[in-house]
C-alpha cells in the first residue's frame, strides 16, 4: 500500500523537472567574445606558494588540499561506509534477457533496517563469463523497472509508478528508456550495475528530508552545517556505497568498476571518483556547470544559475560564491586533477551550449599537466578536436553531435575507452 510518505517522497523527487527548466534572471552568455578574462588557480601550487614538482608531494599534500577546498566550499563534507550497512540480493536469474544476462536485484539497507532508508541496485552480467567482469556503475534518472523491457524486475517502489503514470500520463511504466545499451555492453564482455538516485535522496528542495542525509545529523540537528554534503554529495556517497556491495560480488571484479552519470549525474560521479579512488574510471557526461565545465568561464550556464535553481545540490559555504565566481579558491580543472592518475572520459554535445562544451574541453586542458605529472597522458592538444571525434589518452574528451544527452554511439566510444584502460588489467 502507498503510504503518505512515499507519495510526498515521490513529488518531491519530480519538483527537479520544474526545477530543470528554470533560467537565469538575465540571457545566458553564448559569444566567446563576451567569456571575459579569468585566471585559473594552479593545481600544481601548494596553498604555501611552493610548486609541486613530483608524485609524493601531489598525493601526500596537494591532492588532499584541493579536496579539502572542494569538502569545505562545493560539495561540503560526506561521511563514510555507515554501520551496519546489510545487502539483500532479492533476485538472481541466470537466464535474463533471453538467456543473455545474469540478473541480479540487491537491496542495500543503509542502517541494516528493512524498513529503513535503503536503495536498489539492478545488475547485469554477462552469461557467458568464466571469471569476474568489469562493470559499468550508473546513477539514473529513472526507477529501475523503467530501464528495460525485462519483466523480472521488480518494481520496488509502486508510489514511483502510480505518481509518474498520473504527472506523464504518456510514458510507460517499463521500457521507456534505452540509454543504457545494455545489449552492446553485455555483448562486450563488461556487467551493468544501475541506481535511480531518487532512492538516495530526492532531487528538490526539501527532499533531504526523504533522504540520507538525516541519517547523520547530530541530536538536535535540523539540517546539514555550512560545509557538510550537498544533495550531489549525497548521491556520490550513495555511488560508494554500491561500491561496496559490488565488491562482496564474487562475478564482479571490483577493481574494474567504471562511474558513469550524465547531466547532474555527471557532476556526481566527478565527485564520487575524486573522493572514491576505488573507481578505476570515470564517464561524466554533458556534465557542464560545476561539473567538468570552467566556472570561471561567463558562457551558458553559470555559478549565480547554480546558487538560484539548485541550491540544495551544494554544501551551504557555496552560496557566498554567487557573483563572486573568480573567488572560489577552485574550478572545474582541479577537480578532473582529482581523478588522476585513473582514466577519465569527458562527454559532451555540439548542441548543449548550455552546459559549454569548449570549457569542459578546456578544463581538460588545464588538468592535464598533473595527469602528466603522476606519469599518464591528457588531452596533449589545446585545440579542441572535430566534433564526433574523441581524444582517447588517459584523459579523454569527445563532442557529439547533437544534444544533452548520451548517444547510442557514445557508447561505443566508452565500450573503445574501457578496453583501452580496463581490459587487461589485472
Amino acid at each position: 500500500m502507498t503510504t503518505s510518505h512515499e507519495i510526498s517522497r515521490a513529488v518531491a523527487c519530480l519538483v527537479f523537472m520544474a526545477l530543470s527548466v528554470c533560467s537565469a534572471a538575465g540571457a545566458p552568455n553564448y559569444d566567446e567574445s563576451k567569456v571575459g578574462n579569468y585566471t585559473l588557480p594552479d593545481p600544481l601550487v601548494l596553498q604555501n606558494g611552493e610548486p609541486v614538482r613530483d608524485a609524493e608531494t601531489w598525493y601526500k599534500q596537494r591532492r588532499p588540499e584541493i579536496v579539502h577546498l572542494y569538502e569545505t566550499n562545493i560539495h561540503g563534507r560526506s561521511p563514510g561506509r555507515p554501520e551496519g550497512m546489510t545487502f539483500d540480493v532479492i533476485d538472481v536469474d541466470n537466464h535474463a534477457l533471453g538467456g543473455k544476462a545474469v540478473r541480479k536485484q540487491v537491496v542495500v539497507n543503509f542502517t541494516g533496517k528493512k524498513d529503513g532508508p535503503k536503495m536498489n541496485m539492478l545488475i547485469y552480467l554477462p552469461a557467458d563469463a568464466k571469471q569476474p567482469v568489469p562493470l559499468f556503475l550508473c546513477l539514473n534518472f529513472f526507477a529501475n523497472h523503467r530501464i528495460c523491457d525485462d519483466p523480472g524486475v521488480k518494481i520496488n517502489e509502486e508510489w514511483d509508478r502510480k505518481i509518474m503514470a498520473k504527472v506523464l500520463p504518456d510514458e510507460k511504466t517499463r521500457g521507456t528508456f534505452k540509454g543504457w545499451q545494455i545489449d552492446k555492453i553485455l555483448s562486450r564482455g563488461y556487467g551493468i550495475a544501475i541506481i535511480y538516485y531518487c532512492d538516495i535522496e530526492p532531487d528538490s528542495i526539501g527532499g533531504m528530508q526523504y533522504g540520507v542525509r538525516p541519517l547523520f545529523f547530530k541530536p538536535g540537528q535540523l539540517g546539514p552545517a555550512p560545509d557538510e554534503w550537498g544533495a550531489i554529495g549525497a548521491w556520490a556517497w550513495g555511488l560508494s556505497r554500491g561500491l561496496d556491495y559490488l565488491e562482496s560480488d564474487k562475478d564482479v571484479d571490483a577493481k574494474r568498476v567504471v562511474a558513469v552519470g550524465h547531466s547532474r549525474l555527471g557532476k556526481t560521479v566527478l565527485w564520487a571518483g575524486a573522493q572514491d579512488t576505488r573507481f578505476a574510471m570515470v564517464i561524466a557526461s554533458c556534465s557542464g556547470e560545476m561539473g567538468g565545465s570552467l566556472s570561471r568561464r561567463n558562457y551558458g550556464e553559470t555559478v549565480d544559475d547554480m546558487i538560484r535553481n539548485f541550491p540544495y545540490q551544494f554544501c551551504t559555504n557555496f552560496q557566498k560564491y554567487a557573483k563572486h565566481w573568480d573567488e572560489m579558491p577552485v574550478d572545474s580543472h582541479m577537480l578532473i586533477s582529482l581523478i588522476a592518475p585513473r582514466p577519465l572520459y569527458l562527454n559532451t554535445g555540439s548542441e548543449d551550449q548550455w552546459a559549454d562544451p569548449k570549457g569542459e574541453f578546456l578544463a581538460a586542458v588545464a588538468a592535464g599537466p598533473v595527469y602528466r605529472l603522476l606519469g599518464k597522458q591528457g588531452l596533449d592538444t589545446d585545440q579542441m578536436p572535430p566534433l564526433d571525434t574523441p581524444i582517447m589518452h588517459t584523459l579523454g574528451f569527445q563532442c557529439h553531435t547533437g544534444k544533452h544527452e548520451i548517444l547510442p554511439e557514445d557508447w561505443d566510444r566508452f565500450l573503445n575507452f574501457a578496453d583501452m584502460h580496463l581490459k587487461n588489467r589485472n
